[in-house]
């Protein structure tokens, strides 16, 4: 039973839906640190209120989505030609593709997944710009403009704050992107979990999105009100971007369960701020219980998670499986996100009493009585940042200087890489620069070409990764990104090139200590909508930037 639970995993991009886990296991689902929900939302009231009204909410056909959507705007206080509403973000994100992405998409990595694989699916060039471990996964906006501009990239779009790694950027230098990117087909910021930073009082530009003529932005509300199932979320833009498209989208997109929602806020806006309290609060005792845990990194974030990496020698398939199967506990593994590996866990917060369990876990999968555990030995940490245990294991045998040609920046490292060697990925002998033969791929043509530790994935400065290695037929080019994923389209790159096509690095952030979690006191004041609801009168201004 344990092996068909934990084989769900192994099926795709995302993780396996709790249903999926319930129906496998023939139990009742595990404690969630993996589905980024808000654990306070809806509040014991509001859900006796849906439970109660469940029957109609199920039999009968809910209103047109432009009702829906009225409704939510009065509460916004937006114009409703301002605002599209989509069953999911996703939703959104797959007719904004369609419509507005001509060629090519620019995304700091690793990041959430549809921004990757929807433009890639549709033939579009993605130009993956790799965020530094280095530097705690932080954004440096002036080197992604950099980029876009090297790649002669049309759309970008920042997630805000960032999914896995709950990175955020201020306010002002959101909007001061957006002005050096005025040109561009199209910028996106993606805002679903901003309702969880407490960095700013109002972080949202979506006052500013409706004057500017290229910038969307994409809110959540099933994150947010801890309704994922319920699947609705809404973008914000100029009256002609996002009358594009409402127009596509069908008149009845929006479900029964939605629209009651929606329509229940106004009446549940101070038990919804007062959830947003709790959970930043359960952030900051969560990282302090994590950080205590020997080898394990938390990095500092303002979602509704956090971004952990896993000690020396700790493979995270098994330290994920072993929580599963051994302490019904399940966790969101990291190998999958492009950018990431399986070092790395998103571990979403949840109340303190669940904390301790899975703290409890982590130390027993990790740990326990040495036999059997998933960190051969104890560890305070290392001085350098890797990708994979076979890496780790390497490093750590060789006193962390590694073989020759090791990259230095292999999946993390702030140097320039080198080539990869094949005793570098586990491999018996001298070593070699390391062939796509060499590192197991499948049906590769042409001779063996170098391969660097960025090709793979791994963060630090991108080198060029013969074409033939991936089994195209030809002379060695730059790999484009849709190659890496097995999806033809327009020709692209994970590497930067010039106006004669040849490549070149991306640009290079200078490496910078580790930042640690600071703790951060919750305001006094909610940040989100008024502790008082308003009688029926919309809502004020200040709300605009906090719900969803």
């Amino acid at each position: 039973m344990a092996d068909n639970v934990t084989s769900l995993f192994r099926t795709g991009a995302h993780s396996p839906s709790m249903a999926a886990l319930a129906r496998e296991s023939g139990e009742a689902g595990p404690v969630d640190f993996c589905i980024p929900c808000n654990p306070y939302f809806p509040s014991p009231r509001m859900m006796d209120e849906l439970t109660n009204r469940l029957r109609d909410i199920i039999t009968y056909y809910p209103s047109s989505a432009d009702t829906i959507t009225a409704e939510l705007c009065n509460l916004l206080q937006l114009p409703p030609q301002c605002v599209a509403m989509g069953n999911g973000s996703t939703e959104l994100i797959t007719w904004i593709d369609h419509l507005l992405v001509r060629e090519s998409l620019a995304i700091p990595v690793p990041t959430f997944g549809r921004w990757t694989d929807q433009p890639l699916e549709t033939g579009k060039r993605v130009d993956m710009f790799p965020l530094q471990e280095s530097n705690g996964f932080a954004l440096d906006p002036a080197q992604y403009i950099q980029f876009i501009r090297s790649r002669g990239t049309r759309a970008a779009v920042i997630c805000n704050p960032n999914n896995p790694d709950g990175g955020f950027v201020p306010k002002q230098t959101i909007l001061a992107f957006c002005d050096a990117l005025a040109d561009l087909d199209l910028i996106v910021i993606d805002e679903s979990f901003l309702e969880f930073a407490d960095a700013e009082n109002e972080p949202s530009i979506v006052e500013e999105a409706v004057m500017r003529p290229n910038v969307i932005v994409l809110r959540s509300l099933g994150k947010n009100f801890g309704l994922h199932g319920v699947r609705f979320g809404y973008m914000v833009a100029n009256p002609g971007l996002a009358g594009r498209i409402r127009s596509m989208l069908p008149k009845w997109n929006l479900n029964a369960f939605a629209e009651t929602v929606v329509f229940m806020l106004k009446d549940y806006g101070a038990e919804y701020v007062e959830s947003l309290h709790m959970v930043r609060r359960d952030r900051l005792d969560m990282a302090r219980r994590l950080s205590t845990l020997p080898g394990l990194t938390v990095y500092p974030s303002q979602g509704n998670f956090l971004f952990v990496r896993l000690p020396v020698g700790a493979e995270g398939t098994v330290v994920r499986d072993r929580l599963l199967t051994e302490h019904r506990i399940l966790v969101r593994e990291c190998g999958n996100k492009i950018g990431s590996s399986s070092r790395f866990l998103r571990l979403v917060v949840r109340p303190q009493t669940d904390v301790r369990r899975l703290v409890s876990g982590l130390e027993s999968v990790l740990y326990g009585t040495r036999r059997g555990a998933a960190v051969p030995e104890l560890s305070t940490g290392t001085s350098y940042s890797s990708g994979t245990a076979a890496v780790d294991r390497l490093v750590s045998s060789t006193s962390g200087q590694g073989y020759q040609g090791i990259a230095a920046a292999a999946n993390g490292m702030a140097q320039q890489p080198q080539p990869l060697t094949a005793a570098a990925n586990g491999m018996v002998g001298q070593p070699q620069p390391l062939t796509a033969a060499a590192n197991g791929m499948n049906g590769m043509m042409g001779q063996p070409q170098q391969f660097t530790a960025a090709a793979n994935g791994m963060a630090g400065q991108p080198q060029q990764f013969a074409a033939a290695a991936n089994g195209i037929p030809g002379q060695p080019q730059p790999l484009t990104a849709a190659q890496t994923r097995g999806t033809t389209g327009m020709p692209g790159g994970l590497t930067a090139v010039n106006a004669q096509g040849q490549p070149q690095g991306f640009p290079q952030p200078q490496p910078q200590a580790m930042p640690q979690p600071v703790p951060q006191p919750v305001p006094q004041q909610a940040t989100g909508w008024p502790n008082t609801p308003p009688n029926g009168a919309g809502w004020p201004a200040a709300a605009v930037d906090r719900v969803g």
